[in-house]
């Protein structure tokens, strides 16, 4: 039935107003304390109190540290960042989140993380949707977060996180589809294969550096053939940003089970888009791209950017020429509307 302009008006006011509550509040930041198996949890939430600067890392940031808990939506959104990442560097999408009202938690990856890199890879992938899942136990479990609806959750990750996201949505793969994609594709997706152990620089070195990787791959990964799935109920949504996704079993990335949204870069070359996100995008007919980079690099989605990367490092996460930072609200916003219409169903 055709709702009438009066009643189409009252709603819209509603909607409104509501958003501008949410916005009103401040962007709440605790932290849930590392156990015997997980680290820290690190929450945003849309807070009563009163923002003020907090350094974390290289960063300042405008945060309530541990203030009141204000109504929001109901729901909550788990970050699961990059190989080597921190809670900082999603700090715009955290503050586009909050005001939407969600609850935002970002998990700390055991042994894949800024200040501990040890197991990054297979390892860390094997671990990391249960680490997701314990994370959201975890907040359903503090007194303050009483009111959210765990039935539904959303899911965002970057890069190994986005494999993470992947997984969650029914991804299947396994160490030795990992193996087999560096056997045949090594040196065009060599930082994907090694990491920032080296790099190739076009000279004598690089025939050596491409046997020792591959004896690695190999000794750790080739005989691993079982299927990593892990799944959870509860996740409803997910949103992987230049995902790592060239050992995914085609087939899983074609039903993935819940809503999954994608965001590329062109000029990532840290993870290329023909064997990673192109491949899922070719592969999930049902998956939204909500958007691409066309200057965008493998560090696009940090957001802030590290001021600090060099070397390796800085040659694949910072910014190429001619990219413009401006453009990542506008694509918090559409990944912030993704998961609202699945989680809320606006």
């Amino acid at each position: 039935m055709p709702v009438s302009p009066r009643r189409l008006g009252r709603r819209l006011l509603t909607a409104s107003l509501a958003l501008l509550s949410l916005a009103a509040h401040a962007i709440g930041l605790a932290t849930l304390p590392a156990t015997a198996e997980d680290g820290p949890v690190t929450l945003h939430y849309p807070s009563t109190g009163t923002e003020r600067p907090v350094r974390r890392g290289p960063f300042v940031q405008s945060w309530d540290v541990d203030g009141g808990v204000a109504p929001g939506n109901g729901r909550l959104v788990v970050i699961s960042h990059g190989s080597g990442g921190a809670p900082w560097v999603h700090a715009d999408l955290v503050r586009r989140l909050v005001e939407q009202g969600f609850v935002v938690a970002l998990p700390e990856h055991r042994a894949d993380n800024h200040h501990d890199g040890r197991e990054q890879g297979p390892q860390s992938w094997t671990r990391r949707p249960a680490e997701v899942s314990r994370a959201i136990d975890a907040v359903g479990r503090d007194p303050r977060f009483q009111s959210l609806r765990l039935d539904k959750v959303g899911v965002y990750g970057m890069s190994a996180g986005g494999h993470t996201a992947l997984t969650l949505a029914g991804g299947r793969w396994s160490p030795a589809g990992f193996s087999r994609h560096c056997e045949a594709h090594l040196t065009e997706d060599f930082h994907f294969c090694v990491g920032l152990h080296t790099r190739l620089s076009g000279n004598v070195f690089d025939s050596l550096k491409q046997w020792v990787a591959l004896a690695v791959i190999r000794h750790r990964y080739a005989a691993d053939d079982t299927p990593r799935t892990d799944t959870d109920p509860r996740v409803a949504v997910v949103v992987a940003g230049v995902p790592a996704a060239a050992d995914f079993d085609p087939a899983s990335l074609a039903t993935l089970s819940v809503p999954t949204g994608l965001v590329t870069a062109r000029d990532d070359r840290w993870l290329s888009p023909r064997f990673h996100s192109d491949r899922v995008l070719s592969l999930c007919a049902a998956c939204a791209h909500l958007a691409d980079l066309p200057k965008g690099g493998h560090g696009a989605l940090l957001s802030p950017l590290p001021p600090h990367f060099t070397g390796l490092l800085g040659d694949l996460l910072n910014d190429p020429a001619g990219f413009d930072r401006q453009d990542l609200m506008a694509i918090d916003q559409r990944i912030g509307a993704f998961l609202a219409r699945h989680l809320l169903g606006e």
